[in-house]
C-alpha cells in the first residue's frame, strides 16, 4: 500500500521577502548557497554566517515562480536578527526586506495533490528528496493531515537540523550543521560571509564534529545533555522526540558505545552522513576547485 500524503502547518516558519532589482546580487554575497543560480521557482537551502564561519541562521531561499522576488522561509524567532543583519549591508542596494505573514506547510510520504501544489509557492525539500515538500501561502489548514510533532519525527529520523534547536548562534560551524553535505554551500561561488573559514575545512577535512542521528530505548533528555563514551564527553544532544533525535559528536565517535543520561545511545548514519565520516587522505579532496 502506498505512503499516504501527510501534510502540516509549521507555527514557528516565518516568510521573509526581498525585493527589488538588487535582491539576487545582494544575497549571492553573503549567504552560503548559490542564490544567482536559481531559476523562477527553484529553492535552495543556505545560511547566514559570521566572518569567522559561525552560524548565525539558516534557511529555504525560494526565487518567486513569477521572479519578482526572493521568499525566505526561516524560523519565526529568528527573523527580526536575520533581518536586522541583512539590512545591514544593504548600502544603496535596490533591496525592500519585508516579513511577510505567508504561512509555511511541509508534506512528505506521497505528493500532495496537484490542486495544493498548483495554489501554492511549493518545492521539493533540497536536502534530500525524502524529506518531502515545502509550500509557501498554501491552501486553507483543512488540508492538514499530520502534526507538527510527527514531521519533527520525520526529520530527526532523516538526520536533518533545525537550525534553532540543533546549532548554536556564533559557535556552531557550517560544516558541523552538515551544511557541506546537504547542498547548503556552494564551492563554485565568490565570496561570502564566512567563506573562508568554510572553504579551509573543506579542503582541510578539518572538520572534528557533526550532527549525527541518534537513537535510545527510552526518551531523549533534555538538550545539551552531554553524550559520553566510557565516561569522557564526546558530544551533546540537541534536538529530539521521543526515542530519536540529533547529537553533535565528535567524528570518530560514531561507531562507539555511548550513553546519555546513563542509558545506551545509538548513532544511525543515513548514507550521506556516513560517506563523509569515513577516513580521508589528501588526494580525497580536491584544492585546486575554487571555493
Amino acid at each position: 500500500m502506498p505512503s499516504p500524503t501527510h501534510m502540516t502547518r509549521l507555527k514557528n516558519r516565518t516568510v521573509l521577502k526581498l525585493s527589488g532589482a538588487d535582491r539576487v546580487r545582494f544575497l549571492q554575497g553573503l549567504v552560503t548557497a548559490d542564490i544567482a543560480a536559481l531559476e523562477p521557482g527553484d529553492a535552495t537551502w543556505s545560511a547566514c554566517l559570521t566572518p569567522q564561519g559561525r552560524w548565525q541562521a539558516d534557511f529555504f531561499v525560494v526565487s518567486d515562480p513569477d521572479d519578482t522576488c526572493l521568499l525566505l522561509d526561516c524560523a519565526t524567532e529568528q527573523v527580526e536578527n536575520l533581518k536586522t543583519t541583512l539590512q545591514r549591508f544593504r548600502l544603496r542596494s535596490d533591496v525592500q526586506l519585508d516579513i511577510t505573514a505567508l504561512p509555511v506547510h511541509v508534506a512528505w510520504g506521497n505528493p500532495p495533490p496537484d490542486s495544493v501544489l498548483e495554489n501554492a509557492i511549493s518545492f521539493r525539500d533540497p536536502r534530500l528528496e525524502e524529506a518531502g515538500w515545502r509550500l509557501i501561502d498554501a491552501a486553507p489548514d483543512t488540508l492538514i493531515t499530520a502534526t507538527e510533532q510527527g514531521y519533527n519525527l520525520h526529520r530527526l529520523v532523516l538526520g536533518l537540523p533545525d537550525g534553532v534547536q540543533d546549532c548554536e548562534v556564533g559557535r556552531t560551524l557550517a560544516a558541523e550543521a552538515n551544511l557541506d553535505l546537504l547542498g547548503g554551500v556552494s564551492w563554485k561561488k565568490g565570496c561570502y560571509m564566512g567563506q573562508e573559514v568554510t572553504a579551509r575545512m573543506h579542503y582541510r577535512t578539518l572538520v572534528k564534529r557533526r550532527l549525527m542521528p541518534v537513537a535510545a530505548t527510552s526518551p531523549l533528555p533534555a538538550p545539551g545533555t552531554p553524550v559520553l563514551c566510557d565516561g569522557v564527553e564526546v558530544g551533546t544532544l540537541r534536538s529530539s522526540q521521543d526515542h530519536v533525535g540529533l547529537a553533535l559528536l565528535k567524528t570518530d565517535a560514531a561507531n562507539n558505545q555511548l550513553t546519555c543520561a546513563a542509558h545506551p545511545l545509538v548513532v544511525r548514519l543515513p548514507a550521506w552522513l556516513e560517506a563523509a565520516l569515513k577516513p580521508q587522505t589528501p588526494s580525497d579532496s580536491n584544492p585546486t576547485e575554487k571555493s
